[in-house]
Order: structure tokens, then sequence, then C-alpha cells
């Protein structure tokens, strides 16, 4: 089952996708938004699958489904926390600084709580009032959950998960050394994310979703050309439930929280650090990444951040190369 929000007022008008991403029903009479079906999901998601069910067999009304008009499927949520599971990425920026990694990294999982007040939907316009700031896309895959209880296990963590989707985690690169350094986290630096235009369920991602991982190939374009093309289901040090039991293990989670993995982020072949697809790599899910593979090589950093007019394009694709969420299609804006 594939679920979008239409953008109308703050939280969007739910909606069942067709599996092909064509067509969409209302689900208006079931939940009015995303949100409030998660609340109430043992009660309705049965209703929310008859109605998907009805609209693949073409048996009630239906409307062209344009991922223009879709707001993120959740347009704003109780609560957003993005992790860090590809401990490769976290180790190359690190090195590129010279600093050592900690064992802790390895098995303790890094988190930290983003602004969920306001997302922005996958077509909506990145805005960046001073390219000095270093804008850059993160490439991630997230879920969301039902409610949590105050420390669950991996199994109950996974158990709760609802959704899975698509983000693009815009940071401000620049501005996040001096935040850190404060020793308070992350805030200025992290502004609205933007999302795929539908979430899917589990059950219905099929042998892509196992052990809290989804096994496809995150694919990543900047303006126009390959950028990215790694592996979501390799090089994930911690899986979902693992991180959902993390962020669960002082404090519940709330219906329609939404976990996300971090950058995903593959070795080279070898061992080595990832490879841009022109040189024969899987390429990179974030700017960062490949600048400090380039600090590492060859001493500094080469690749700009995104400025005014960059586009940036990121999706997943079946077997047949249909897009399975959607696409997140974003320009940078000045201003």
């Amino acid at each position: 089952m594939k679920l979008a929000s239409l953008k109308h007022g703050r939280d969007g008008k739910l909606a069942v996708v067709s599996n092909d991403l064509a067509w969409y029903a209302s689900a208006a009479m079931i939940a009015p938004t995303l949100q409030a079906a998660l609340d109430d999901w043992d009660r309705v998601e049965g209703d929310l699958r008859n109605l998907a069910t009805d609209l693949e067999h073409e048996t009630i009304p239906r409307e062209r489904f344009h991922e223009r008009l879709a707001a993120a499927p959740l347009p704003r949520a109780f609560q957003w926390a993005d992790g860090s599971a590809y401990v490769n990425h976290v180790a190359l920026v690190r090195q590129a600084r010279s600093a050592e990694l900690p064992d802790s990294f390895w098995h303790d999982p890094l988190m930290y709580q983003g602004g969920s007040d306001g997302f922005l939907g996958p077509r909506d316009p990145i805005p960046l009032a001073d390219e000095s700031w270093g804008c850059d896309l993160e490439a991630e895959v997230v879920v969301v959950t039902g409610d949590v209880p105050l420390g669950a296990s991996r199994e109950e963590a996974l158990a709760a998960v609802r959704l899975v989707g698509l983000t693009n985690d815009v940071s401000l690169r620049n501005l996040i050394p001096a935040e850190l350094a404060k020793g308070f986290g992350f805030f200025q630096s992290k502004p609205a994310s933007a999302f795929s235009p539908v979430f899917v369920t589990p059950e219905a991602l099929g042998d892509w979703w196992k052990d809290g991982k989804l096994h496809r190939k995150l694919m990543v374009d900047l303006n126009g050309a390959p950028f990215g093309r790694a592996e979501a289901g390799e090089d994930m040090t911690f899986d979902f439930g693992t991180l959902i039991a993390h962020a669960a293990r002082t404090r519940k989670l709330g219906a329609g929280t939404i976990i996300g993995s971090g950058t995903v982020s593959n070795r080279d072949a070898g061992g080595g650090p990832g490879k841009p697809i022109a040189e024969g790599g899987v390429g990179y899910s974030c700017l960062a990444e490949v600048r400090t593979v380039e600090t590492i090589l060859r001493g500094k950093p080469e690749t700009p951040f995104l400025k005014a007019g960059d586009t940036v394009r990121i999706w997943m694709e079946d077997d047949r190369h249909h897009t399975i969420f959607g696409t997140i299609e974003q320009t940078v804006a000045a201003g």
C-alpha cells in the first residue's frame, strides 16, 4: 500500500496511490490526514488496504496522481529523529580532518532530533539565503512508526514500523562546525527536509524490506548527471530496529515519529573510500562525502556545495526501473 498527502492546508489530504504511482483515490472518508490514520492505525489500516485494492482493480473513482501536487506524506510530524546508520560515512568525514573514530560509534548509534514542524514537498525548491552556508543534499531512507513503548526491544521497534520512504535531509555544512563547537547540537545548520511523494508499507516492499533494512539502490542525480547509486542495504551498521530502539531507550515514541537512516554510504569494493560513478564506483549520497574523499586523496575538497539553480533528484527503482516512492526533485532557490 502506498500513501500520499495532497497539498491542502497544513497537513494535506490523505490519498491512497496505485502501485504504479499513476492514480490515486481520496482516503478522506477513512482518515482526513496521514497523521490521523497513524493515530488510529489498528482501526483504519484494513479500510485503507481495501481502498488500495479497489484502486488497483479500478472499481472505484480515481484521479491522476501528479507528484508535483504532493506535499511531504507527513507535511509536519510530532517527531523527526535522524540517525547515522552508515558509520562508513562518519569514519570518512573524521578521517579527512585527522580525527579518531571512537570505538563506541560502531555499537552506539548517533542520532539528533531535527525540526519537524514543516517539511518540504518532493518538488518544492530548496530555499538558500546565503551560498556561503555550504548547502548540501543528503539522500536517506526513512521509516514512520506507530506508538513505540519506552525501552522497546529491537523486535518491538521493528514491529512498530508502519511506512518506509525517502528524504533529502538538507544540511548547511559550513554552519555545522560552529554549532557543534558549542556542545549543544544542530539547529541553524539543519533546515527543512523534503520527503518522497509516497510512503510505502513494509509488506508492499516484499523481500526488499528485510531485517530492518531496505535492500534497493538509492539513486541520486545532480544537475542531470548520475551522482550516487549506493546500495541502501549494504554497509548499514545499524538497522532501523536498532535505531528506533535507541530512540526509545528513555522515552516512548508517538505514532507518526519519523526515523532517518542518515546518509547512505558504501565503501569501495576494495575496502577503501567510495569512488565516483565515472570511475566505476557507486558514487555518493551527499556532497560532503565526495569532498571528504577528495581531501583524503588530494589534500583539499574540489566539488562545490549547492548553489542557486542546481537540481537534485533522489529516487529508488523496482526491477522494471519504475520508481517505488516517486521522485524527490528539487532546485535550489536563492533568497
